[in-house]
C-alpha cells in the first residue's frame, strides 16, 4: 500500500512540476561505452516511476507465489498431521483390542507426523514387544531416541521395560542403574527398580533404593513390610553364602539403627545362626532381642528358641524364666515353649516337665509339644504323663476322623 502511495505521488509530483519547467528545463545526458541517452528531467521522473511500478509487480508477483507454495505446504502438512492423528487414535484402539500388528502398523506409520512423535514410537515399540517381534520394538524405540535425544527419561523407562518383558536381565538391569541416576525420584523407575532387583536378586541395589521407596508412599504400609522383609532376608542369605557365619556376624554389627531395631531381622539373624550351628552368637542376640522388646513383638523369636542348646544356668534362660513369671496368660505358654525345649535339649528334664505340662493343659499344645513332652516323661519314668500325653493324641486322632470331609461333585 504504501509503495503504491510513493508512485502515485512521483507520478503527481511530476504532472505538477513539469509545466513550471517546461520553459526552464535543461536535459540529463547518461553516456556508456557505445551509447548515449538524453532526456528532459519530466521524461526522467516517468521513467523512473514506471521502472519503479515494474519493480514492485515483479515482487508482488513472486510474493503471491511463494505464498501459495507456503500455504499448499501447511495444507499437505497439515492434512498429514491430521492423518496422523487419526492413525494414533486407530492404533491405540487396536492396542486395547488385542490387534498388536495392526497396532503398530498404524502407529508408526505417521508417526513423526503426530503431535508426540516420540510416544508414537514408544508406543509402536510396546505393540511391536506384545507380538514378540524383539528387533521391530528395538528398532521403534531408537527411533524415538533419535528424536527425543539423549538422557530422555520416557524413552529410557520404555526401553528398561522392554528388556525386562524381553528377559534380558542383565541388560535391564544396567538399564535400571542408569535410569535411576537420571531420575532417582521417578515413581515408574522405582517400580521397575523392585521387578528388576527382585528378579535378579539384587539385594544390595534394592537396599539403597529402599529409603527412597518409602519416601515416595506407592506402596502400601503392607506392601513395604513385606518388601524390608524380602529384602533383609535377601541380604542374609546373601552374605551368610559369600562370607558365612563370622562375616554375617560382622555385617550385623554395621548394620542401621532401622535394621538393628527390627525384631524381624533379629530373628531371622538368630534362624541364620543356628543353622549354621552357631548356638552361643544365637544366644547372644536372643538374649538382647528379649531385654529390648515387648511379649507381642517376640512372636517369631519364640519359634526359634525352640531350636537353642545354651547352658541351663545362661543368662537367657534366667530372663526367660523371670519373664515367664510376669507374662500374660498367652505369651506364657511361648514362654513355657520355649524354656520347656531348652531344658529337655540340654537334658535337664526335671525343669522341662513343668512347662510341657501347662503346654498340655492349654489349647496352645502343637503335635510337636506333645511329642517333646513324651520324649521327657519317657526320660523321667513318668507313667502318669506318658498316659495323659497317649490319651490326647488319641483324642485327636479321633477328633480328625470325625472331620466331614467334602466331596465335590461335577456340575451335572
Amino acid at each position: 500500500m504504501l509503495r503504491v502511495l510513493f508512485l502515485m505521488l512521483l507520478v503527481l509530483a511530476g504532472l505538477i512540476l513539469g509545466p513550471y519547467i517546461a520553459g526552464n528545463q535543461g536535459y540529463v545526458r547518461i553516456e556508456t561505452a557505445s551509447r548515449v541517452y538524453e532526456m528532459s528531467i519530466v521524461m526522467l521522473v516517468v521513467l523512473f516511476a514506471v521502472s519503479m511500478a515494474i519493480v514492485y509487480g515483479l515482487e508482488w508477483i513472486v510474493a503471491r507465489f511463494c505464498r501459495l507454495s507456503r500455504d499448499s505446504y501447511q495444507w499437505f502438512g497439515n492434512r498429514k498431521r491430521r492423518a496422523a492423528q487419526k492413525q494414533t487414535l486407530e492404533g491405540l484402539m487396536k492396542m486395547t483390542e488385542g490387534d498388536y500388528s495392526k497396532a503398530e502398523k498404524l502407529i508408526s506409520k505417521n508417526a513423526r507426523h503426530s503431535d508426540e512423535p516420540v510416544l508414537n514410537f514408544i508406543k509402536a515399540a510396546e505393540a511391536a514387544q506384545q507380538r514378540g517381534d524383539d528387533l521391530a520394538a528395538n528398532k521403534h524405540l531408537i527411533e524415538a531416541a533419535k528424536l527425543a535425544g539423549p538422557n530422555n527419561v520416557a524413552v529410557e523407562l520404555a526401553r528398561t521395560r522392554l528388556l525386562l518383558q524381553q528377559g534380558k536381565l542383565p541388560a535391564a538391569r544396567s538399564a535400571v542403574d542408569s535410569l535411576l541416576v537420571l531420575a532417582p525420584h521417578n515413581i515408574d523407575a522405582l517400580r521397575l527398580a523392585i521387578d528388576i532387583y527382585q528378579k535378579s536378586k539384587a539385594y544390595k541395589a534394592l537396599d539403597n533404593v529402599l529409603e527412597e521407596i518409602g519416601k515416595r508412599s506407592f506402596l502400601s504400609a503392607e506392601e513395604y513390610e513385606r518388601l524390608e522383609q524380602q529384602v533383609d532376608d535377601g541380604l542374609l542369605d546373601e552374605v551368610m553364602a559369600d562370607e558365612g557365619q563370622e562375616g554375617l556376624l560382622n555385617w550385623w554389627e554395621n548394620q542401621s539403627s532401622r535394621r538393628r531395631r527390627s525384631v524381624y531381622v533379629r530373628t531371622a539373624l538368630v534362624k541364620r545362626l543356628l543353622d549354621s550351628e552357631d548356638h552361643q552368637s544365637a544366644t547372644d542376640i536372643a538374649l538382647e532381642t528379649v531385654k529390648k522388646f515387648q511379649d507381642e513383638q517376640l512372636q517369631g523369636l519364640f519359634n526359634e528358641l525352640t531350636r537353642l542348646q545354651t547352658d541351663e544356668n545362661s543368662k537367657l534362660l534366667k530372663v526367660l524364666a523371670k519373664r515367664y513369671t510376669q507374662a500374660e496368660t498367652h505369651y506364657s505358654d511361648d514362654y513355657a515353649r520355649a524354656l520347656g525345649y531348652i531344658y529337655a535339649r540340654e537334658g535337664v528334664f526335671d525343669k522341662a516337665k513343668p512347662y510341657f505340662v501347662q503346654l498340655l493343659e492349654h489349647q496352645e499344645c502343637t503335635p510337636n509339644d506333645r511329642i517333646m513332652a513324651l520324649y521327657v516323661a519317657e526320660q523321667l519314668n513318668d507313667s502318669a504323663l506318658i498316659g495323659t500325653i497317649r490319651t490326647q493324641n488319641l483324642k485327636e486322632v479321633k477328633m480328625e476322623a470325625k472331620e466331614p470331609s467334602v466331596l465335590l461333585l461335577p456340575n451335572s
